[in-house]
């Protein structure tokens, strides 16, 4: 299959594109903007390609519109056969209990989770065959992006950062995934795309609470890591976790979403 990749060259990108090539399939790495530029033709689409900065949608939230949401519009125009959408988590708002399905209601309370439940609603009505991946925290493999939990931990632990900040206790509960686990459910969800169906589906692994990703990340690296107390968020939801029976029908399972296995993975890129 010949697939377009937008974004093909961030965090989520780069393990996207290794594995679609292992199971066989010819990558397009999309180049240029995702509003402007042509679009090859292709047999699919994987559209990773967003603005992704929650408090920064607050202040530009026309601009994320612009790229979130008219960017996925121009992608399905191309009517490529099978269009898959990373999506978040933030689409939920802030859910009533713990454990997450699909078909919990979607309220986003900021730009940012808004665009991208508008772009989903656009692939519903207008993909060929179309699947939305809606992910929980990205974790592993390098990851550079130090306001993640797990990458700030290590980032912490190995004096490069001065400290992690916790807010609250530390009890908070949130759902980590290894990112080429979730690479690979992006591949499983190009594959099994059916004409006329667009499904919705979590990529999620491992519940962990904040006291246990620093519990982790001290006993893997074998290093204190500072942190920094601060008051907890407003109304910050104290749990979730992702039910992913539904992605796990398709025959997907994480392989390497350990909690240990995880921190030893950004640990071994943090030194």
């Amino acid at each position: 299959m010949r697939v377009l990749v937008t974004g093909s060259r961030g965090y989520l990108g780069r393990r996207v594109v290794e594995h679609l090539v292992a199971a066989g399939h010819e990558v397009v790495p999309f180049a240029g903007d995702v509003r402007t530029a042509e679009v090859p033709p292709c047999d699919g689409i994987v559209h990773l390609a967003a603005l992704v900065r929650i408090r920064e949608s607050f202040d530009n939230p026309l601009d994320y519109y612009d790229v979130n949401v008219n960017g996925t519009l121009r992608l399905l125009r191309a009517g490529a056969p099978r269009f898959v959408l990373a999506s978040t988590t933030g689409v939920y708002g802030t859910p009533i209990g713990p454990v997450l399905t699909e078909d919990h209601p979607r309220v986003p309370t900021n730009p940012y989770a808004a665009t991208k439940a508008a772009a989903e609603d656009a692939v519903r009505w207008s993909a060929r065959a179309g699947t939305v991946l809606r992910l929980f925290n990205l974790a592993g493999g390098g990851d550079r992006d130090d306001t993640r939990l797990i990458t700030r931990a290590c980032g912490a632990a190995s004096g490069r950062l001065p400290a992690l900040e916790v807010y609250g206790d530390g009890t908070a509960v949130r759902d980590f995934v290894h990112v080429r686990d979730a690479a690979r459910a992006f591949v499983l969800a190009l594959e099994t795309a059916e004409p006329g169906r667009c499904e919705a589906y979590n990529v999620g692994a491992t519940p962990a609470s904040v006291a246990e990703v620093i519990d982790t990340a001290e006993r893997v690296t074998g290093r204190p890591v500072p942190v920094v107390r601060r008051p907890a968020h407003p109304g910050e939801t104290r749990e979730l976790r992702a039910d992913t029976t539904k992605l796990r029908s398709l025959g997907w399972a994480p392989r390497e979403s350990s909690l240990e296995e995880i921190v030893a993975d950004q640990w071994a890129s943090e030194r």
